[in-house]
């Protein structure tokens, strides 16, 4: 049963990376906030939950059929998580020389997706 709820977490993962694509052709990138999922004041912060989710989405990266940028990961892993009840935030951080961006996921102010030396290598530009 554990394997089967893993599938189809992978699979869910692999449907938001189809809509992302999606959302961002069709209307997009101011499109792709809309419809993503308000945090709650209130939610579990189960660590588990958040690594099991960033392990699915990486696997279905993985099985994605054109490269997943750290944008595309990142929103899809707070849409993911915000969906399963946990309070995560978008974090997009940048260097101005020479320039560099990327973008991470936050949980209690720790990045669950990611390196955790881009919190103080980059300074935020954008935060949701």
């Amino acid at each position: 049963m554990r394997y089967t709820k893993h599938f189809l977490l992978v699979l869910w993962a692999l449907c938001e990376l189809i809509r992302y694509d999606a959302v961002r052709a069709l209307g997009g990138s101011a499109y792709i906030r809309r419809g993503s999922p308000r945090p709650s004041a209130s939610g579990p912060t189960n660590d588990d939950v958040a690594r099991t989710t960033c392990r699915a989405l990486s696997l279905a990266a993985c099985l994605y059929w054109k490269p997943v940028l750290c944008l595309q990961r990142s929103v899809c892993t707070v849409r993911l998580l915000r969906k399963r009840g946990v309070v995560a935030r978008l974090v997009i951080g940048y260097r101005p020389v020479p320039y560099f961006f990327h973008a991470w996921v936050e949980v209690n102010g720790q990045i669950v997706n990611d390196s955790t030396t881009y919190q103080d290598r980059l300074q935020v530009l954008y935060s949701y």
